[in-house]
Formats: structure tokens, C-alpha cells, sequence
């Protein structure tokens, strides 16, 4: 189950309390109660994986340690291990008390969220030229506690959009070292996925269908994603008995959720050529130039034209 909006509740450790005690060596007097430790800190960090989100599904709660109380002898209690949690690129991070939000936008992207207690002073830091044998020493302060919730607005370089079965999830699969899942029916993708060409950020969309700016198949859900991305690759399986009705469709689902989507830079794939004759192909190539669209024919199979998209992403990868 892909999860894409969920609130939870942070809690960090509290602050250890810090120590009286006197040294017990013979010769040497004072104090030497020690600091508490900190308790655990809470961090997010930005990934690729688009799925991490579902680590929430059903924890709703995320602890941090609490640090350690202070010891004699000038030995301060242990800090509460830090937490880092990882968080799809995109996420936006609200705090539902302060309405202050932060972004994850880059992959390795780290921000502090909550921080943990600070621990206790211990009687060794109270010490004074009138005061010295103090017995004062601090308890450890509460952690913060936060409710957040966090949204992802999918950030790509570049998304590949079409009808389901397209090849979508193939060519990620042989640009990047991303997973997809890959089948010959429709729907195999039922969540977004990632891939890193390079420095360029690549997003197979699930495929879209008609209606699907009303909600049909997988819908709105996946129609917003689009909007965050740079570029568009619009792959059309060359199998297709109406590959510029395809096209269109997908164009229109576009505009009626979006009109700024039909802006937005696009090259045209026509998909599995190695599927089809040559002259079939050529005919359906022929199509797109009807209606003055450029369309690049690739294959999985053929190093050629997978070398042919690489050259179109070096360019984009460039400005």
C-alpha cells in the first residue's frame, strides 16, 4: 500500500539528571558530580525510495532514548541515541502546532526536527569560592513532543507518463538501478518509483487511464505528482492499434487536471519497437508527424536507442 500523507506523533528522550557526589580520594576534596546526558535527538532524511513513507502505516509514535543520569567522578551520563528516520525526497514536513514547514528536496537532504532534553548539571558545576561543597545540582529538561504530518509532493527531474503497459517501468529499470516491477499486463506499477541517472532524479509514474482526472484507476493521487516534475516523457506502446489516441487521452486527463501540465517540456517515446515490423512501425511514426509531433522510437533490446534517451537526458542533465 503506497502511503503518501500520514500524521505521527514525535517524542524525544529526556535529559538525564545530573549527579551530586564529593571525591573520595584521600587529599583531594570537592565536588565531582557529573552532567546528565542528552536525550536522543530526531532527524529526517531524504531518500529516493518513494515507499519509506509506509513505515508509518501502523506506527503512529516515534521514541528517542533518554540520556543517562550523571555519575561521580566527573563522568557524565551517556547521550540518548539519535534517531535519523528516512523520508522519501518531496516530503513536506508540517508541524501541526506551529504550521512550520520544511521540505526534503535533495537526496542526503538532513533537518532536525526534534530535539531532544538537555540533560542536568551535576554538583561539580555549582562549585564556588563561597560555595565549595555544593549538593545543587539540575534535573534533566523533557524532550519535545510533536505532532507532524507529512506530505509528498514528488520532486523528479523527469516523469514518465503514459497509458498502463507502456514500458514505463522498463526503461526506469535500464536507465537507473531502480526495481520496478515489470509485466506484460496492465497495472503492474501501482506506485511511483524512483531512479537516479546521474544527478537527474527520474519518476516512473503509475499509468494513467481515462477518466482518470475524475479519479478513475489510480487517479488524482498519482495526476498531482506530475505537477513537481521538470520534464515529461510520454511513452506510447507501439502496439497500440491507435497510438495518437493514446497520446491524446493521456493529454487530456492533463489539461483537465492541470492546463500548466500541457506546458511542461515533452519528448514522445514510441515504445517496444522491436515488438512490431519495420513497416508497421514506420506507418505509426508517420502518425505523429501528421499532427507535427517528433516521436523517438526505443527498446529495451536495442543499445541503440536506449543510447538515444541517454543522449537526451546528458542534454537535460546539462542546462
Amino acid at each position: 500500500m503506497f502511503i503518501d500523507d500520514v500524521t505521527i506523533k514525535l517524542k524525544t528522550g529526556k535529559g538525564g539528571r545530573g549527579s551530586v557526589a564529593f571525591n573520595k580520594n584521600m587529599g583531594s576534596l570537592g565536588p565531582t558530580g557529573a552532567d546528565g546526558g542528552n536525550g536522543g535527538d530526531i532527524y529526517f532524511e531524504g531518500i529516493a525510495d518513494l515507499g519509506t513513507l509506509s513505515q508509518f502505516r501502523n506506527k503512529k509514535e516515534i521514541k528517542t532514548e533518554d540520556g543517562q543520569n550523571g555519575r561521580p567522578q566527573f563522568s557524565d551520563g551517556h547521550n540518548g541515541v539519535d534517531l535519523v528516520i528516512q523520508v522519501p525526497i518531496g516530503t513536506v514536513i508540517h508541524n501541526i502546532e506551529t504550521k512550520e514547514d520544511k521540505e526534503i528536496i535533495k537526496i542526503n537532504d538532513k533537518f532536525l526536527i526534534a530535539r531532544g532534553g538537555r540533560g542536568g548539571r551535576g554538583n561539580f558545576k555549582f562549585r564556588s569560592a563561597i560555595n565549595t561543597s555544593p549538593r545543587e545540582f539540575e534535573e534533566g529538561k523533557p524532550g519535545e513532543v510533536l505532532i507532524i504530518r507529512l506530505e509528498l509532493k514528488l520532486i523528479a527531474d523527469v516523469g514518465l507518463i503514459g497509458l498502463p503497459n507502456a514500458g514505463k517501468s522498463s526503461l526506469l529499470n535500464e536507465l537507473t538501478v531502480a526495481k520496478s516491477k515489470v509485466a506484460n499486463y496492465p497495472f503492474t506499477t501501482l506506485e511511483p518509483n524512483l531512479g537516479v541517472y546521474y544527478e537527474l532524479i527520474l519518476a516512473d509514474i503509475p499509468g494513467l487511464i481515462e477518466g482518470a482526472s475524475d479519479g478513475k484507476g489510480l487517479g488524482i493521487k498519482f495526476l498531482q505528482h506530475i505537477e513537481r516534475t521538470r520534464i515529461l516523457f510520454h511513452l506510447i506502446s507501439v502496439k497500440s492499434q491507435d497510438p495518437i489516441a493514446d497520446y491524446k487521452i493521456i493529454k487530456k486527463e492533463l489539461g483537465r487536471y492541470n492546463k500548466e501540465l500541457l506546458l511542461k517540456e515533452e519528448y514522445i517515446f514510441l515504445s517496444k519497437s522491436d515488438e512490431v515490423l519495420p513497416q508497421e512501425l514506420d506507418n505509426k511514426i508517420k502518425m505523429f508527424q501528421k499532427i507535427n509531433k517528433d516521436v523517438t522510437t526505443i527498446s529495451i533490446h536495442d543499445i541503440e536507442s536506449i543510447d538515444r534517451v541517454k543522449k537526451i537526458l546528458n542534454t537535460i542533465k546539462s542546462t
